[in-house]
């Protein structure tokens, strides 16, 4: 991987107008359970789908998960968590870039919270790059915040905490879709 860019100043939590996850080792453990008819299956943490519903009670940012996969089961699970997904996406960042002229939103006051080296040019073109905390080696070096938790284990809550506070709501509101 190459050298991590000089980090911009990392934009304010408040000023974030969109947040965008990838799905897999962000939402998941980044491990895949294939069945033998070829279906695959992932895990994903209840307490992730708690604090997205949260954040969308207080109407800000707007969320989004970009996954390079194309799999049923990111769509279900964003669906269930009511969260616009863009899927298939190889290229990630010119996606990302669609995205944000589709929306009129400015990538300074945008989030991405990747864990791959896939997710880095995303990272390094947003306001606020967020790494979960088991990143392959080198990704953490083009973050600006990095999570305590691994992703599939609390990381997009421990996120979604992190704008609560910046919005001064207490964490305690009800989810529900989790």
């Amino acid at each position: 991987m190459p050298p991590a860019p000089a980090l911009r100043p990392a934009a304010d939590l408040k000023s974030i107008a969109l947040l965008v996850f990838d799905f897999d080792g962000v939402f998941t453990t980044n491990q895949v359970l294939v069945m033998q008819d070829g279906t695959e299956g992932v895990l994903a943490n209840r307490s992730d789908g708690l604090g997205i519903g949260m954040l969308r009670k207080v109407g800000k940012p707007a969320m989004l998960v970009l996954s390079a996969e194309t799999n049923p089961v990111v769509r279900a699970r964003c669906d269930k968590l009511k969260l616009d997904c863009v899927q298939g996406e190889a290229d990630k960042l010119g996606a990302l870039q669609r995205v944000l002229r589709e929306r009129g939103v400015d990538a300074r006051n945008v989030a991405y919270v990747g864990n791959d080296v896939n997710d880095v040019p995303c990272m390094n073109h947003v306001g606020l790059a967020i790494a979960v905390a088991d990143s392959w080696e080198g990704v953490t070096n083009h973050a600006h915040r990095v999570t305590k938790r691994i992703g599939g284990h609390g990381a997009v809550r421990e996120v979604c905490e992190w704008f609560l506070a910046a919005h001064n709501v207490a964490s305690g509101a009800d989810g529900r879709n989790t």
